[in-house]
């Protein structure tokens, strides 16, 4: 079985601490193919240490979230007496989190993208706090997060809460595959809860941790689905007698969009034409074949525009106040604000959307008569007088556009529905935690529909012959085949549809030719 092209061949140690951690180390750690350790480097230690004492000696000047409330409640005036306690206080009351709880990559994900944070120094967190995040991703502890709550400005303060309870021992976490209190997780793992100092628990949830690592997911599988659909297209294009011409590099050399020159590129690959392949038998394919490049390569191009922004968020000190040791100075601000992932979110969102919609228009191209090059009706994979009884892909073609019409609603930008909160105190928001939630939704969409494209993609080759089709059909087919018998009298095929997922995922489908050829790739 080929490789995902989504994982690394195997397990690695990721270093934080000593330099910037990468959108895939994200990645890595939240499917557990990677483990995380803290430099060793002395300085590094010394910088968190200097935060914290620094901190601690220049009380009791004011200080946001130590010596005042929060939020609104700024003007409270906490005596020192007091301190102590806001800590606990702060996670316990954010613990209002609703609708479904993250599953265990994505919770991973969340605490690797603060652990990066907190990395940078700024935050007044001692190395214990951050070597109990490391322990939390290494002995696959995954907090259990909501993932409604979130308003994605004054940090993600709601979902970030159950990471900073599950490093005191409190509330649930999800333990190789088990919900258990998240005491008797660090218990059997052997490690001790925390008792959060001064500023910590601010630290730790004030951050856009959350939308930023879901972030990270959305957009390793919004690469994996580019080049999923320019391994489609030409492979709809060749099913349906469609004019290869579309793609020639000299179009592309003429509008040179780098995503579009690429994903033409990935086109032809998949085409790689043979002997028996058919004739053009369109001059002009319809926009969903023709313009294909242009559509998928504003994807490749925003995922290349956008890195650089989920990186500098990624490794950002993202909470409130900063304090800066070696100026000897608490700086207060608004670096919890998740302006720039939610954009990057939102963008992604509209993208992935328009490949959702056109791989459910390439799909109707393979099941109309008018524009499938002598293919049955609806792939209808019965001959002969029994044919008029079944219906082939006529209710798949349904789904896609169901599927797509969801995933087109959802693409609205989150970041213009900001709300004035909390008193009016967080009274502009970037609702990035909405857009994250938001752009895993939309892909999960677009992926199911390229499952079904995918499957009537086989069908048509089965119905072609054993004598048509690229090196990249011929592999692709194999691998479905192995799984899915091709669709002769009607049956159910939500089964079908949740295999090519399945198989999808695990890296057991090749969306490309040097795949096809036993060479793992990734998407770069």
């Amino acid at each position: 079985m080929s490789q995902d092209p989504l994982r690394p061949p195997s397990p690695r140690t990721i270093t934080v601490g000593n330099q910037p951690v990468t959108v895939s180390d994200v990645r890595d750690l939240a499917c557990g193919l990677a483990n995380v350790q803290l430099t060793p480097d002395p300085r590094f230690s010394e910088l968190l240490r200097r935060s914290v004492e620094f901190l601690e000696r220049q009380l009791p000047r004011p200080t946001y979230g130590v010596t005042t409330g929060v939020g609104a409640s700024v003007h409270n005036i906490i005596p020192a007496e007091w301190q102590a306690a806001l800590p606990a206080n702060l996670y316990r009351f954010h613990g209002c989190g609703t609708g479904r709880v993250l599953g265990a990559a994505e919770s991973r994900a969340v605490v690797a993208a603060r652990l990066a944070s907190l990395a940078s120094g700024y935050s007044a967190v001692r190395p214990e706090v951050l070597q109990a995040l490391c322990d939390l991703l290494n002995h696959d502890i995954a907090p259990l997060i909501f993932e409604e709550g979130s308003v994605g400005a004054s940090g993600d303060l709601t979902p970030l809460s159950y990471i900073a309870a599950v490093l005191c021992g409190e509330r649930e976490v999800l333990c190789q595959g088990e919900v258990m209190p998240a005491s008797d997780a660090l218990a059997g793992a052997g490690l001790v809860p925390l008792t959060l100092q001064i500023k910590e628990s601010l630290a730790l949830m004030n951050g856009t941790s959350f939308m930023t690592g879901l972030a990270c997911l959305a957009f390793e599988r919004s690469k994996s689905v580019a080049r999923w659909a320019c391994t489609l297209t030409g492979l709809c294009s060749e099913a349906t007698a469609g004019n290869p011409e579309h793609f020639d590099t000299r179009l592309f050399a003429a509008k040179p969009h780098w995503g579009s020159v690429q994903a033409a590129t990935w086109i032809r690959s998949a085409l790689d034409r043979n002997p028996a392949a058919l004739s053009p038998q369109r001059l002009q394919d319809r926009y969903s074949l023709r313009c294909a490049p242009h559509v998928i390569g504003v994807l490749v191009d925003a995922l290349a525009a956008y890195e650089p922004w989920l990186t500098t968020e990624l490794n950002s000190a993202n909470d409130n106040p900063l304090v800066f040791a070696e100026d000897e100075v608490v700086l207060h601000g608004g670096n919890f604000y998740g302006g720039h992932v939610t954009f990057v979110l939102d963008g992604l969102k509209v993208a992935v959307a328009n490949v959702a919609d056109l791989l459910d228009r390439q799909l109707m191209l393979l099941c109309a008569p008018q524009t499938n090059g002598g293919l049955p009706a609806d792939l209808v994979g019965v001959t002969g007088p029994e044919a008029v009884v079944h219906h082939g892909f006529k209710a798949m073609q349904i789904s896609t556009s169901a599927l797509a019409a969801e995933a087109l609603k959802l693409s609205g930008p989150a970041s213009v529905f900001t709300r004035s909160t909390e008193g009016h105190n967080q009274d502009k928001v970037s609702m990035g935690a909405i857009a994250a939630r938001e752009a895993l939704r939309i892909l999960e969409l677009c992926e199911t529909v390229a499952a079904i494209h995918t499957l009537a993609i086989c069908q048509a080759a089965d119905l072609r012959g054993d004598r048509f089709g690229s090196a990249q059909s011929r592999s692709l087919r194999a691998a479905v085949r192995a799984w899915v018998p091709m669709l002769t009298v009607d049956r159910r095929q939500d089964v079908d549809i949740s295999q090519v997922l399945k198989l999808y995922r695990e890296g057991g489908l090749p969306i490309s030719s040097r795949e096809a050829a036993g060479q793992t790739i990734g998407v770069s």
